[in-house]
């Protein structure tokens, strides 16, 4: 009797703020809709697209004011962007979103999900809270009833966030992808070998997966 294939290894590198990895990972569902014969694991990593926000967060504008010198220098990219999203099946709701967290709390979040085999469930609640909804995921409250969305106990999530559990292990890991050179993201890598930066058409990220489960 033949032993079952390996499953594919797909490292995702991203943030929960970044539109195009909520894009992304949209895409990178439809790829692996489209090679339904190559078992894959999929394990989600963070990645700080802003670590010099505190962690109470700041206001959106004041953000936008920093990083892209003002609101309306962000708005034109914002819509092609909110465009991308909607060919998917996702709402970018540019004027919803009020306040710019820190998303070291959001990624813990995601790992403790992935004790339960949650991670990805995990990260698109969170993601559609804050793109869809305008949600502040740097309210711990937030996190928490996210948390308890996708079916985790809250009363056990509340009292992690509120400490520092984790903190450390996920901030090396954000840390260890920047040293590694990921200086954009998404960043897909397959196998540990092959790595595809940006938030490409399913087909193109099927096209890897199948060159990628060919050469394993």
């Amino acid at each position: 009797m033949a032993e079952p294939a390996r499953p594919l290894r797909i490292d995702v590198v991203s943030d929960i703020v970044c539109p195009w990895c909520f894009i992304g990972k949209r895409r990178l569902e439809k790829a692996l809709a489209l090679t339904p014969e190559i078992p894959v694991a999929v394990t989600y990593h963070p990645y700080f697209l802003n670590d010099w926000i505190p962690r109470e967060g700041i206001s959106r504008g004041d953000y936008l004011i920093k990083k892209f010198g003002s609101v309306e220098a962000y708005r034109g990219n914002a819509t092609r962007v909110a465009e991308a999203a909607a060919q998917e099946g996702l709402t970018y709701a540019i004027d919803k979103i009020t306040r710019q967290p820190n998303t070291l709390d959001s990624h813990r979040l995601i790992h403790w999900a992935g004790r339960k085999g949650k991670s990805a469930e995990m990260k698109q609640r969170l993601m559609d809270l804050y793109f869809t909804e305008g949600a502040d995921l740097s309210d711990p409250e937030v996190l928490v009833r996210a948390a308890a969305d996708i079916g985790l106990d809250p009363d056990a999530v509340r009292p992690l966030l509120a400490s520092e559990e984790d903190v450390e292990e996920i901030t090396m890991a954000a840390n260890a992808a920047k040293e590694a050179g990921i200086n954009g993201v998404p960043t897909f890598i397959f196998n540990g070998r092959m790595a595809v930066s940006g938030a490409h058409e399913p087909q193109t990220l099927a096209d890897v997966i199948r060159k990628a489960a060919a050469e394993s």
